[in-house]
């Protein structure tokens, strides 16, 4: 009887053992899962230049799952549920003013490229042809009409208010419009390639990865584009207090690794510029 209970006090402690076991496997297990990242981005040119990536970060230790976006709302939200690690959409104004209206606690991991608007029209040739009166067609979004607004006063149309901070100019601080251009920001930015395929407007400002999703070529088919020194870099953003976390320095290292810029600028042929800050 004694032999009988010591064997089976032996199987349970053995059976507990294993069960710690088990609970040490599924902790290293977490610490696997931990090594994958999840980032959100537009499909044009940012899903495709972190599919370009992905070897380069797996070589690090880390996997990464890509989750494409066509909107510019929903992968804020996504990040701030903590459904992403990091998103790659978006410049630092837009990101800035994402953040005053909603109070996301985001933070910038890197700048990683510049995508310049282009101006594209049917009926035009070159912004000196835009008519008395033209009908400028730009994104809804806010934090890009300042962009915008530089962009035309560098190209002489128009002329802003003194004093005002070129990021942050909206239509009402147009000083002067000698040509009276009349503008219209009722469409989302992913819209304006539909737009300018159906005709409408004298000129359509189309962010390039919209356009080139589209099949345009911004440094081809649009008739003015943004200068390649435009501080609207597009950005790996994190919530804040994990822009130092391994796997997100590590993408961020891949995003400027040599291979990486030289795919962006063969891919796309300065239609997106790379940076490495």
């Amino acid at each position: 009887m004694k032999k009988w209970l010591l064997a089976l006090i032996t199987l349970v402690l053995t059976a507990g053992l294993a069960a710690c076991g088990t609970s040490g496997d599924n902790t290293s297990g977490g610490e696997e899962e931990s090594k994958k990242i999840v980032v959100g981005a537009s499909n044009v040119p940012h899903a495709e230049i972190l599919e370009e990536a992905k070897d380069l970060l797996k070589e690090k230790g880390y996997e990464m799952e890509i989750k494409t976006f066509n909107d510019y709302i929903v992968p804020n939200q996504a990040l701030d549920s903590k459904e992403l690690d990091a998103n790659y959409f978006q410049h630092i104004p837009y990101l800035e003013a994402q953040m005053a209206e909603h109070g996301y606690k985001f933070e910038v991991a890197g700048g990683i490229h510049i995508e310049p608007i282009g101006v594209y029209s049917q009926e035009h040739t070159t912004l000196e042809d835009l008519p008395e009166g033209a009908h400028i067609i730009m994104s809804s979004s806010v934090a890009d009409h300042g962009r915008i607004l530089t962009m035309l006063e560098k190209e002489g149309l128009i002329t802003l208010k003194e004093g005002v901070e070129k990021v942050k100019a909206t239509i009402e601080d147009i000083a002067e419009n000698p040509k009276n251009l009349k503008f219209d920001t009722e469409y989302e930015a992913a819209l304006l390639p539909q737009i300018f395929n159906n005709g409408e407007g004298d000129a359509v400002l189309i962010n390039s990865n919209y356009a080139i999703d589209a099949g345009l070529n911004p440094l081809k088919d649009s008739i003015a584009i943004e200068e390649s020194d435009s501080p609207y870099v597009n950005v790996i953003a994190v919530r804040e207090g994990d822009k130092d976390k391994p796997a997100i320095k590590a993408l961020v290292e891949v995003l400027h690794s040599k291979e990486i810029q030289d795919f962006i600028l063969e891919k796309y042929e300065g239609a997106v510029v790379p940076v490495n800050e």
